[in-house]
């Protein structure tokens, strides 16, 4: 199997990123929550036809035991398992949870998540002294001001750390009061030791993403549901994707959010082969270091 071609199906995935002369995969997107959380999230994308009209059927929606097989079965060696809130009074606790989930699952990595609201600035110095190694920042289920003057220390302490924040602040799928990416490119002026990734490639917004990758030097695109049938259906990427992905080639990093996905994992990666294999600038080493190797940095794993 050549490398640029992608694997067809998850049972290839294996064999193809040995034979990229990988030891497996680096997925900074993932979800993983308190099984009650977990599912009003699934029952959420259940009605994802009256939300976001168009049907949304959870691809792996296993047990814990079995999600976290399928994902070892994969090649999948480590994986940031992301939280967020929705709502205050929910954050620190998601945090306790994701912390000790992060400490005790192989594979995983310790994650928090803030919301703007009192305490915010204790809970996330917290979280980073219990050794969280990613924080998620979810805009959009949020329904929040990333600017919010509560979350300024916050921000801050993560800049300070220099722990990535995979930030969905774009308009994708749905818009918000407060996503796009020009609101959260006013908390990277004021915050500009931010390492952000912006999850989904700032989807829809993908030029923008790369504008604020090519300014910030902390800033990164993970490729979350980027460029596969499912997406390209209401946020296609442009023509010239994998060519205007040149300049900011090192600072793209996997992710598939698993297991909220309706379409096999297999095909993410398929997507980012298809770049590399697009433009002779990218190719092999593209791949390896998207998959594995700047992820692993980020995380602190290199």
């Amino acid at each position: 199997m050549s490398g640029l071609e992608g694997p067809s199906s998850d049972e290839e995935v294996p064999d193809w990123l040995a034979s990229l002369g990988l030891p497996g995969l680096v997925d900074l997107h993932t979800h993983f929550l308190p099984e009650r959380v977990l599912h009003k999230v699934w029952d959420y994308f259940d009605l994802a036809g009256t939300h976001y009209g168009i049907d949304w059927p959870i691809r792996y929606r296993f047990d814990e035991p079995t999600r976290l097989d399928v994902l070892s079965g994969l090649g999948v060696r480590l994986f940031a398992p992301l939280v967020y809130p929705h709502k205050p009074g929910m954050a620190e606790w998601l945090n306790r949870w994701a912390l000790e989930f992060g400490r005790t699952t192989p594979g995983a990595v310790p994650t928090a998540t803030m919301y703007p609201e009192p305490g915010a600035a204790e809970y996330v110095a917290a979280a980073l002294e219990g050794g969280a190694r990613c924080f998620k920042v979810h805009v959009q289920v949020g329904g929040f001001d990333p600017r919010d003057p509560l979350l300024r220390r916050p921000w801050q302490l993560l800049a300070e750390s220099g722990v990535p924040v995979v930030v969905h602040c774009g308009h994708g799928p749905l818009r918000g009061e407060f996503t796009g990416l020009d609101v959260f490119a006013e908390v990277l002026e004021r915050h500009p030791g931010l390492v952000a990734v912006l999850a989904h490639a700032g989807m829809p917004e993908y030029g923008r993403a790369l504008e604020l990758a090519r300014d910030h030097p902390g800033v990164y695109l993970d490729t979350t549901m980027v460029g596969v049938a499912f997406s390209e259906r209401f946020a296609p990427l442009p023509p010239d994707w994998a060519d205007r992905l040149v300049p900011v080639a090192e600072r793209v990093v996997f992710g598939s959010d698993f297991p909220n996905i309706p379409y096999p994992y297999a095909e993410q990666l398929a997507a980012v082969a298809g770049w590399a294999a697009a433009e002779e600038r990218l190719g092999i080493s593209f791949l390896r270091a998207v998959l594995y190797d700047t992820p692993a940095r980020l995380l602190g794993y290199d």
